[in-house]
C-alpha cells in the first residue's frame, strides 16, 4: 500500500523567501508600476528646482538641488509596496489556498515586505542617481551617500503596513491605491519646500510635530552639512517610530484575515 505523501513545513525563512520570489517576479512583469514611482518624484525635482531655486537660494548655505533631493526620495518610496499583489490574491482566493499550506502567516505579509526592501533601495539608487548627474554632491562622501540610502529605504519600508493594512482589511484595489494620500499631509506640513528657518507661524509648528521634517533633516546633513549624529538618528528615530504603528496595523489586519499557527 502506498504511503500518502503529506506537505510538511519548509522552515520560516524557506517560507519567506519563496513568498518574496513570487513578489518580486509579479514585479518584472509590471514595469509600468514603476514608471509612476520614477516619474512623479523626477518631475516634482525638476519643477521645484525651476520654480523655486532662484528664491530659495536666497537663503544663506542652501544649495537647492541638494536640498530637494530628499524630498524626491520620499516621493518615489512612500506608499510603494506589492500591497496591490496582495489584494489581488484576496480577490482571486489565492490567499485562501495559500491557508491550507503549512507556510507560517506571518510570512505570507513578511515575504511581500522583503521584495519592497529590493524595490525601494532600487529607487531610490535610481532617484540619488539623478541628484548626483544634476551635481548634488555628498560631504559624508561614499559611507554617507550608503546611509543615505539605508534610511531612506527604511521610510519607504515603514510607510508599507498602511497599503498592507488596507489590502487585507478591505481587499479593494481601490482602496489600496488611495492609500497614499494619507502621505499628503505629512509632507506639506514640512520644510520639503524651504528650510525650517524661513517657516513662521502655525506652519512652522506643525512642521515641528511631523516626523517627515527630522527625516528630511537627517538626509538632507548627509548631504551638505557633513556627520550630524542628532539629525541622523533623528531620520531613524521617525522612521522606526512609524514602522511601529505600520507594522502593527498590518499585523493586526494580518490576524484578523487568517487564522492558525503564526
Amino acid at each position: 500500500m502506498n504511503t500518502p505523501t503529506l506537505a510538511r513545513p519548509a522552515g520560516f525563512a524557506a517560507d519567506v523567501a519563496s513568498i518574496a520570489r513570487r513578489a518580486l517576479r509579479s514585479l518584472w512583469r509590471e514595469p509600468e508600476f514603476l514608471g509612476p514611482a520614477l516619474f512623479f518624484p523626477m518631475f516634482f525635482y525638476v519643477i521645484n528646482i525651476g520654480s523655486l531655486q532662484d528664491v530659495a537660494e536666497r537663503i544663506p548655505g542652501v544649495d537647492y538641488k541638494a536640498f530637494q533631493v530628499p524630498v524626491a526620495i520620499v516621493f518615489a518610496v512612500t506608499g510603494v509596496s506589492r500591497a496591490t499583489v496582495l489584494v489581488l490574491d484576496v480577490q482571486q482566493g489565492y490567499l485562501d489556498k495559500m491557508l491550507v499550506t503549512p507556510v507560517r502567516r506571518t510570512a505570507l505579509l513578511l515575504g511581500m515586505m522583503v521584495a519592497d526592501i529590493v524595490l525601494v533601495f532600487t529607487l531610490s539608487v535610481l532617484v540619488v542617481a539623478m541628484g548626483l548627474i544634476a551635481g548634488v554632491r555628498f560631504e559624508t562622501g561614499v559611507l554617507g551617500l550608503l546611509v543615505f540610502l539605508l534610511i531612506a529605504s527604511a521610510w519607504g519600508m515603514a510607510f508599507t503596513g498602511i497599503p498592507y493594512a488596507v489590502a487585507l482589511r478591505t481587499g479593494n484595489p481601490a482602496a489600496v491605491n488611495s492609500s497614499f494620500l494619507l502621505f499628503f499631509p505629512f509632507l506639506f506640513f514640512t520644510s520639503a519646500f524651504v528650510p525650517r528657518e524661513a517657516m513662521t507661524g502655525w506652519l512652522g509648528g506643525l512642521a515641528a510635530w511631523n516626523p517627515v521634517t527630522y527625516l528630511l533633516d537627517g538626509l538632507r546633513s548627509l548631504i551638505s552639512v557633513g556627520w550630524e549624529p542628532g539629525d541622523i538618528f533623528g531620520a531613524i528615530a521617525a522612521a522606526a517610530g512609524i514602522a511601529v504603528v505600520t507594522f502593527w496595523l498590518a499585523f493586526s489586519a494580518l490576524r484578523s484575515r487568517v487564522a492558525g499557527p503564526a
